[in-house]
């Protein structure tokens, strides 16, 4: 900053008007320290960047200018934190108004980089980036909730760092970043964008678009009017009063097993087209999928932009008995596959299990056209090979070499081509670009020459792609998408020997294009962008996990993805996932939420300032819920709200209730005023609920599921506890004194929200002092990719319907609860003859290293343990099973052995700890007591599976009583694994999973074998 302190000191007198002269014949040196001196001290409270510095002093026209170094910007500035420097200064220079002060750093008035958002004033000088009102690129037309204070009718361009490419100087397939913590940061991201932050930037009423495969489906179908599909997958074409005719371009066709260079599926065929009609009989168009297997599937349309397209075209997806229906304006986002929603599709085809288009919209006359349907994720059909120009050199995203100059490697074999043998939503953009339509100079600025700079390269080209022919990209053919802002989401690399975290960083870029977007509006509004959702994860991070978490700069660099796209655009660097500090807090799925939540609030806040809009958070997912029966067949449910205390704006004004019956999937949802819904339920069928909260802002996450089930044979009830809420990263150590730490995968994998997609294998390499050498020797935290391709099975919530089938067929009749209704006395045991508690891979869990002594999911907390005492004590009979029924009693290592806790599960429940991590085989088999015969045998899920969550230490549990036997043992060693006590009261605990096992003949006999004995009924 020094040396170049002419040019800087020319380029403020031409801002200012003023040649500056030294301030004081020896201030410079005195008083700069001064000045460092304090501004240092105000800066390391809030940001870690190094010492600022105060380039120059000057004085002009009784004006004091202060020229700090540029990364005094790293500052979030705010209008008292402002004011505060400003008396500060003064302070130290003897100044007795702060009016003669002038502090400017990155060019800037530090005042001036108060973002818009947190101004009490807003700067009606400064123009927003914003579009004329249009209809969006996808309406939802019959959602239940429309958020006006929301993202309603925005556009987004979300992506997740880098991917699974092709490195042609090595002629082979690989991820970009290394295998370390048991993920690749090519996949960590992903679990925080796919899961987390696109439905919340969608339950508020975003339209977001990708460069990457959102669906870990492995599935895929296609439905063409080209290709007839694959023999078992129908296209259907229904004329009404207009023809469908074959329009006059290119359209999509998949002919091949997969694509080569620049070959472009969206240019190998043909779509159709007919004209609009307002009324009178319909021309439509069916896709109807053959579903290779039962689940859920994301659903993607293409069409064509022509002249005069329509703005609504309507299509409905059929799905299971349901029906959804969204609008798509054609006029934008022509030739590639735009995104509807995902659905459940029962497997093989039917036509409850099709999509459909008409002609029928609200203006006569337009064309409206049809292409393909893509219904799942898929396999990667992007073949590559060494380009027959050679190969270069991965340059950085900063870097400003060109590729072409930077040839390292001839071709002088030819090389097949080859497709990853990958997911696609494993896949780099690269490739989904070429699958999606998208053209070649796009995603190929090196013509084949560096996938993994075209990889980071194509993006930016992509955003500016679709907004080409919008206001922020008028002079550029494109999809006429108005994108708002875009955002890349990264981790970064960096180590510490200590428990410091490396921490958060933002990038944005100022200068690019002369500073300004093609709608009028400074390009300094990507700073505003950057800071808002810098300061947003911070924030939150500090106030819930990590009082110290470090703040990194907020760099004003020409990094690609920051610097290309013509729209406001922040590259994010959330934490270190080299650092272990940094991930035991990236790999919990708690974190992942809150920081998710984090950027959807900063993008909201910022996108509703640009178009001085109010703005409200949709509200965090309900809790305490809990099913009563009424009479007979009427069941009351009722739930109630959770406080965010991080946002105000955050208040429920009503629920949406959805209902699954039997093994259908989830209806649309019913709209609910209050926490309270009642409804009827019919005989001898589990039926299924969640809830979601909603506001002006949008919808939260659903709750846990819980079922309730009438009996046809029985009336009497057993109440189910969901105590089985954890989701946690996996199980850690960290011996500073023998420099040894990692991650203890074999102990515990932790628990994932619903489903884990970043998990590639354990940990192998322990030894903080092994470095990095390259991404084939990790060092510390290298771990195995054996499981890298796969979606591991995590926390569902859905655990109560299991059990109840079970109960169900075994002729009792059944309801559930929450495990914090009972722990807040909504819900009384002792109003139930059975209770069946399900507390799965429960147990007590710390956040990050553990400091802050915040342990959640304790097993049997205190109040669950007195409303246990005094049911057993009444004569109740209880079903207990979970991995870490004892352990989490006897020997958690977090916490301090607690005799009442021991003693609990002695006296109450007639068990005690024998071992933890008891078998590995997951055999299981019944074993001669006076409760029970030698004559069932089980096996529960001890492996990763993408269906059921992997149970890798199972409970030896022994009886504690002379009326307590051991009834289960496991197979491999005969340790017990299940004990039975009949006295006044009956207790049947298992030291594994009741849900886990496998085998749903094997579920249904042992649920009848428990519930029999535990009302004595079983015949002997």
């Amino acid at each position: 900053m020094r040396n170049s302190f002419i040019t800087y000191s020319i380029f403020l007198a031409l801002l200012i008007g003023f040649i500056p002269k030294a301030y004081g014949q020896d201030a410079p040196f005195t008083q700069k320290n001064k000045v460092e001196e304090v501004l240092n001290y105000i800066v390391k409270k809030e940001i870690s960047v190094g010492k600022v510095r105060v380039d120059s002093i000057s004085e002009s026209n009784g004006l004091i200018h202060i020229l700090m170094s540029e990364n005094f910007s790293y500052y979030p500035f705010r209008e008292n934190n402002v004011k505060h420097i400003y008396t500060s200064v003064a302070r130290e220079l003897g100044i007795e108004n702060n009016n003669k002060l002038q502090i400017i750093t990155a060019n800037k008035l530090i005042e001036e980089l108060i973002p818009e958002a947190l101004r009490s004033k807003r700067n009606k000088k400064k123009k927003a980036f914003t579009y004329k009102k249009r209809k969006p690129l996808k309406t939802k037309i019959d959602a239940i909730n429309s958020p006006t204070k929301g993202l309603s009718s925005k556009h987004i361009a979300l992506w997740q760092s880098h991917g699974y490419y092709y490195e042609p100087k090595l002629t082979r397939w690989e991820w970009q970043r290394a295998r370390i913590f048991q993920t690749v940061e090519d996949l960590y991201t992903q679990s925080y964008v796919l899961p987390f932050l696109v439905p919340m930037l969608e339950n508020s009423g975003a339209n977001v678009i990708m460069p990457r495969e959102r669906d870990t489906q492995t599935h895929e179908v296609i439905i063409d009017n080209d290709s007839k599909t694959d023999g078992k997958s129908q296209y259907l074409e229904i004329n009404g009063l207009n023809n469908w005719t074959t329009g006059s371009l290119k359209g999509f066709a998949h002919l091949k097993s997969y694509y080569i260079d620049n070959e472009n599926p969206f240019r190998l065929g043909t779509y159709r087209e007919t004209e609009t009609i307002r009324k009178g009989q319909e021309s439509r168009i069916e896709w109807i999928p053959h579903i290779p297997k039962s689940g859920e599937y994301a659903v993607y349309v293409s069409y064509k932009t022509v002249t005069n397209s329509t703005e609504g075209a309507q299509y409905t997806v059929h799905h299971n008995g349901y029906e959804s229906t969204y609008t798509i304006n054609q006029t934008m986002g022509g030739g590639t596959w735009i995104y509807l929603d995902t659905f459940y599709f029962k497997e093989g085809s039917n036509k409850e299990n099709k999509i459909s288009l008409s002609n029928i919209t609200s203006k006569k006359g337009e064309v409206i056209t049809a292409d393909a349907i893509k219904i799942g994720g898929g396999y990667g059909n992007i073949a590559r090979s060494l380009s027959n120009k050679g190969a270069s050199d991965n340059i950085k995203s900063s870097d400003k070499t060109s590729i072409q100059t930077q040839l390292i490697t001839k071709n002088t074999t030819e090389y097949p081509y080859e497709v990853s043998g990958y997911p696609r939503f494993t896949e780099a953009a690269r490739y989904w670009m070429q699958w999606a339509g998208i053209p070649d100079s796009i995603y190929t600025p090196s013509q084949g020459v560096n996938d993994y700079t075209d990889d980071y390269q194509c993006r930016g080209l992509w955003v500016n792609y679709l907004t080409g022919g919008t206001e922020a990209n008028h002079n550029s053919k494109g999809l006429n998408i108005p994108i708002d802002l875009a955002f890349a989401f990264h981790t970064d690399a960096g180590t510490t020997f200590n428990d410091s975290i490396i921490g958060t960083l933002g990038i944005f870029r100022t200068s690019s294009y002369n500073g300004v977007y093609e709608t009028g509006a400074t390009r300094h509004i990507a700073r505003d962008l950057t800071d808002l959702i810098q300061s947003q994860i911070v924030n939150d991070i500090r106030t819930l996990y990590h009082p110290d978490w470090t703040r990194r700069g907020m760099w004003d660099r020409a990094y690609s993805e920051a610097s290309t796209p013509k729209v406001p655009t922040m590259l994010l660097e959330l934490l270190s996932h080299q650092n272990f500090a940094d991930m035991q807090f990236g790999l919990d799925p708690r974190f992942r939420f809150t920081v998710s939540r984090s950027i959807y609030k900063g993008i909201l806040k910022h996108i509703n300032t640009q178009y001085n809009t109010p703005y409200v958070v949709h509200p965090l997912p309900v809790e305490d819920m809990h099913i009563k029966f009424t009479s007979n067949n009427r069941i009351k449910i009722q739930w109630s709200s959770v406080e965010d205390i991080l946002e105000p704006t955050a208040k429920p004004t009503g629920y949406i209730i959805y209902t699954r019956i039997g093994n259908n999937a989830f209806d649309k949802g019913q709209f609910i005023k209050s926490n309270t819904f009642e409804t009827s339920i019919p005989t001898g069928v589990v039926c299924s609920f969640k809830v979601s909260a909603i506001n002006e802002g949008g919808e939260s996450f659903p709750s846990e599921i819980l079922a309730v089930g009438r009996s046809q044979h029985s009336n009497k009830e057993v109440l189910v506890i969901n105590g089985f809420t954890r989701i946690s990263a996996p199980d850690d150590f960290d011996h500073q004194k023998d420099s040894v730490a990692g991650f203890l995968d074999d102990f515990d994998h932790g628990v994932p929200y619903i489903k884990d997609i970043s998990y590639i294998g354990q940990m192998k390499e322990f030894r903080r002092t092994i470095p990095w050498m390259d991404d084939d020797a990790s060092g510390f935290g290298d771990s195995y990719g054996n499981h890298e391709t796969e979606v591991i099975a995590g926390n569902t919530f859905d655990y109560p319907a299991l059990h109840g089938k079970s109960i169900l067929k075994a002729g009792y009749s059944f309801t559930s609860t929450s495990k914090k209704a009972v722990e807040q006395d909504y819900i009384h045991l002792t109003d139930y003859p059975i209770v069946n508690l399900i507390l799965g891979k429960e147990k007590q869990t710390k956040m990050g290293a553990g400091k802050n002594n915040i342990f959640e999911f304790k097993t049997f907390s205190p109040k669950l343990q007195n409303s246990i005492r005094s049911f057993c004590t009444q004569g109740g009979a209880i079903l207990v099973s979970g991995a870490y029924v004892a352990t989490d009693l006897w020997d958690n290592s977090l916490i301090e052995s607690n005799e009442e806790d021991t003693k609990f599960a002695q006296e109450v429940l007639k068990f005690k700890w024998r071992v933890n991590k008891a078998a590995i085989t997951g055999g299981v088999k019944e074993v001669a007591s006076p409760y029970s015969k030698q004559n069932l045998t089980l096996k529960y899920n001890n492996k990763f599976d993408k269906d059921i969550y992997r149970v890798e230490s199972p409970d030896a549990i022994e009886p504690a009583d002379e009326n307590s036997y051991t009834v289960l043992r496991y197979s491999e060693n005969n340790l017990s694994a299940g004990i039975a006590y009949k006295n006044k009261y009956k207790t049947y605990v298992m030291g594994f999973p009741f849900e886990t096992i496998k085998d749903s003949q094997a579920r249904d006999s042992l649920m009848k074998t428990i519930l029999d004995f535990l009302t004595e009924k079983r015949k002997e």
